[in-house]
């Protein structure tokens, strides 16, 4: 009977106490995050209150037309079109508007445009960027690299 009863209070505890911790990681959006095509991995970090992106690495680091690193070329402005790709921050002022979720700026150097956006974990493997210009919003999902 005493081992019965030590089994339930065991089992009571992990119930307990384990859904909470489940959801706190599931909230973390801290980690290498590869974007949905698959052509980048980005950094995500805590800075100041809120959070930073910063790309890490590149499924093409090389641009095949000059044999040299990838650099923001799609920059509108002329003095950062020579940056490298690699450590460019994708984030700005992306700091916290509600439960697991974060809102600020967000650059796309596919265009060098840089959008209204929001950050949102939607899984312990997934995190939602969507970006907005005006009423167009669209968005996709990355999914965590490694554990």
């Amino acid at each position: 009977m005493a081992c019965t009863k030590t089994l339930i209070v065991a089992i009571s505890a992990v119930l307990l106490f384990a859904p909470p911790a489940l959801a706190q990681g599931a909230g973390e959006p801290t980690g290498v995050w590869q974007t949905q095509a698959g052509d980048a991995r980005v950094k995500v970090s805590k800075c100041g209150g809120g959070i930073c992106g910063t790309v890490v690495s590149l499924r093409e680091p090389i641009d095949p037309a000059t044999g040299k690193p990838q650099v923001d070329d799609k920059n509108p402005n002329p003095a950062l079109k020579k940056r490298p790709m690699i450590g460019l921050s994708l984030f700005s002022g992306m700091q916290p508007s509600g439960p697991n979720k974060w809102s600020g700026q967000i650059y796309n150097a596919d265009d060098g445009g840089t959008y209204a956006s929001s950050v949102s974990v939607a899984g312990p493997d997934a995190l939602r960027v969507e970006g907005c210009v005006g009423a167009l919003c669209g968005g996709e999902t990355w999914t965590r690299v490694g554990r």
